[in-house]
């Protein structure tokens, strides 16, 4: 009896201890996913052997690091990084990006809409080059510059270099050089984050235009409505448009003389104008395919001056941008008279911030809308057509084409695939093609809209020079 219940005591004892040993290797194998799953590899990516330096890193003790590289959608990337070349790894300690990175930086860092600087800030820790530490530039030589993985580095690079006998790359310590060897690459261990440049810049516009977007105007002074002058001002409540309407805002009339450079903030400084009105114009060029607006608001007519001046003044404004092939359809009789170009531009700005969704919303809603422009009496019609937005009516229409190419809370830019007219103006726009041509992106140069324009005004006497 006794031999019996030991005999079925060391069977139950056997067989929990196999059911230990077998989770346990399970648990060790389900450890790092990532890590298994990058050696097994897929059929559009490069297979990597275990032993590669990437596995190492997703399986080493710098976990943060790791995760982040998850995070940004790397792996494929460094994968091919791996298989060309033999790479180093200078690797941040945790708490250099757990505790010591900034908190609103690391949050500028996790937002969906920032994956590209996140994707070229852990690029940056990586050159594809293998230095050991034993063969470690010192003072005395030569620096040696790295470039980085980040394919757009703008000529940025690392230096390494040993001073009083601390290796350094930029302007990080190396703590555990040699941390991890492999075969296809080594990790050396840094005592802080690497931040290029062009993140550092990409963060400060960030908060720049939040904290822009969170100042309140403080509302604009008190109108006497029988002498259609300001009154001394009056407390309005903060976050109250502007009194005076922004018609009686505006310059007297337009100016035909090239505008005068970005000044500093407006007068009541509630808004950098001036800067916002640039950061758009910037963006126009940079986004490709609008270099005659800009050509235009920079060269040619006081717009620009006057819309930083608007926005100083606490007004928001919605530009719709004719793109380049809209533009180069506009004729020499439609530039002849003094002032056209302003009066055409004046007719495409909107004194209301509206976005792609706000305006689509509202078409669906109410059928037609029309939209005050800063070229009085003159409305603009939008109304749905094609799951888009349409603006005009017959053959000087034109359809929202790049929605939401800038907006900052005070300007918005809507590119359209046509110039408008007013509705008498129609017969002298542009007939608009039956099929919608596609973009393309010209590089940045003298708009012809603005040589026609030179060459009229020149020829009536009213323009000495057009540079």
């Amino acid at each position: 009896m006794d031999f019996l219940i030991y005999g079925a005591s060391s069977f139950i004892f056997y067989t929990i201890f196999t059911v230990l040993v077998v989770t346990s290797a399970a648990l060790k194998e389900n450890q790092n996913p990532s890590a298994k799953n990058l050696v097994a590899g897929s059929s559009n990516s490069v297979q990597i052997n275990s032993n590669s330096v990437l596995v190492a890193l997703l399986d080493s003790h710098y976990t943060e690091l790791s995760e982040l590289v998850e995070k940004a959608l790397l792996l494929q990337t460094l994968e091919e990084a791996v298989s060309k070349h033999n790479i180093t790894i200078f690797a941040p300690k945790n708490e250099a990006l757990e505790r010591d990175l900034d908190p609103e930086f690391k949050r500028f860092l996790l937002e969906p809409g920032n994956l590209k600087s996140l994707q070229n800030l852990l690029l940056f820790h990586m050159i594809p080059t293998r230095i050991e530490s034993t063969r470690w530039p010192v003072e005395l030589e030569k620096p040696n510059h790295h470039n980085s993985l980040v394919r757009d580095s703008n000529g940025e690079t690392l230096q390494v270099v040993e001073k009083n006998g601390e290796k350094l790359v930029g302007m990080a310590k190396i703590i555990k050089p040699d941390d991890i060897t492999r075969p296809d690459g080594i990790i050396h261990g840094i005592e802080r984050v690497l931040i290029p440049k062009s993140v550092q810049q990409d963060f400060n516009t960030r908060r720049s235009l939040r904290s822009i977007s969170a100042v309140l105007p403080e509302g604009a002074p008190e109108v006497d409505p029988r002498t259609h002058r300001l009154k001394k001002p009056a407390p309005v409540p903060a976050g109250a448009p502007p009194v005076l309407p922004v018609f009686d805002a505006m310059a007297p009339g337009p100016s035909l003389a090239p505008a005068p450079a970005p000044g500093p903030g407006g007068p009541h400084h509630h808004f950098d104008g001036e800067s916002q009105v640039k950061d758009f114009i910037q963006t126009l060029l940079h986004y490709g395919g609008y270099n005659e607006m800009a050509d235009i608001l920079v060269n040619l007519t006081s717009l620009a001056t006057e819309m930083g001046r608007l926005v100083s003044e606490g007004y928001v404004l919605t530009v719709l941008a004719p793109n380049d092939e809209a533009m180069a359809k506009l004729t020499t009789d439609q530039l002849s008279e003094p002032g056209a170009p302003e009066q055409i531009m004046y007719y495409h700005l909107i004194p209301e911030y509206q976005t792609e969704e706000s305006m689509y919303n509202a078409v669906r809603r109410f059928g037609k809308v029309r939209y005050d422009t800063l070229r009085l009496p003159h409305k603009v019609v939008a109304e749905e057509a094609d799951g888009s937005v349409k603006f005009g009516q017959g053959e000087g229409s034109a359809y929202l084409f790049d929605p939401d190419i800038y907006t900052d809370g005070r300007i918005s830019v809507q590119g359209i695939d046509g110039v408008l007219f007013p509705a008498e103006e129609n017969k002298a726009a542009p007939s608009k093609p039956a099929a919608t041509v596609a973009k393309v992106v010209g590089k940045p140069r003298r708009g012809k809209l603005m040589e026609v324009t030179c060459s009229v005004l020149g020829a009536i006497g009213h323009f000495t020079s057009c540079h």
